[in-house]
């Protein structure tokens, strides 16, 4: 007898996993937004049509660089930032990621967060990774806002490229982890949000490390090829 024989109803089939959501409508906001990577990927996707709201400790900085920025980003404080977007990029330096967040759980509650924070070390012998005791920087702002929906993107971009005007088309892949399908397929339909780019599921959050960490390879193979490195995976 065969399932259908049995009266039991046909699976579903599969979802495509390329099969994204359209996210042209959904406001950006982008803590750290002043700093290299922050304004970097404010503009990109407010160059490609993407409403975006910089966020900064001081509302003026934000504002003067969202003038600079062009392209309609907004400036604003931290909290303010957080409370006018749909998602929220933390940008912000490794040192200063806990307190960040910790002073807008409140107003991040609810929100799709996406970490692109890679804890780093630097000495004589060049980058190397630091571990928190949460596992990841992203573990760490799951733990620090519960009432958020945490992801983990954009940590191998250069913000070199992301910043150069000239550059139309940013060739590489974003490795996103989560664990939503519905959240991930959001980051990743974000990042396609910008030319040249594809947003690729790489796991749930415990595998964040190992995503963070990478950026110490990418640094030492840009600083013996005088590159801007990114990542791109095959048969996919």
């Amino acid at each position: 007898m065969t399932t259908n024989d049995s009266g039991s109803a046909p699976k579903p089939p599969a979802k495509d996993p390329w099969d994204l959501p359209d996210v042209s409508g959904l406001t950006v906001g982008v803590l750290g937004g002043t700093g290299p990577q922050g304004r970097g990927l404010a503009y990109r996707f407010a160059r490609a049509g993407q409403k975006v709201v910089i966020g900064s400790r001081a509302a003026d900085r934000a504002e003067a660089a969202a003038a600079e920025l062009g392209h309609g980003v907004e400036g604003a404080d931290n909290a303010e930032c957080a409370r006018r977007s749909d998602i929220v990029i933390v940008a912000v330096p490794w040192d200063g990621h806990a307190k960040t967040l910790e002073s807008l759980r409140e107003e991040l509650a609810g929100k799709l967060v996406v970490d692109c924070v890679n804890p780093l070390g630097f000495d004589k012998k060049g980058a190397f990774a630091l571990k928190p005791e949460e596992g990841s920087a992203a573990e760490q702002a799951a733990a620090l806002l519960p009432g958020s929906r945490v992801t983990a993107a954009f940590h191998h971009l250069s913000a070199v490229l992301l910043q150069d005007e000239t550059i139309v088309e940013i060739d590489t892949d974003v490795m996103v982890l989560g664990e939503a399908r519905a959240d991930t397929d959001t980051v990743q339909a974000l990042a396609a949000r910008i030319p040249g780019m594809r947003g690729v599921f790489a796991g749930r959050l415990r595998n964040a490390h190992q995503v963070e960490s990478l950026v110490a390879n990418l640094i030492s193979v840009n600083r013996r090829y005088k590159a801007h490195a990114g990542l791109r995976t095959t048969d996919v």
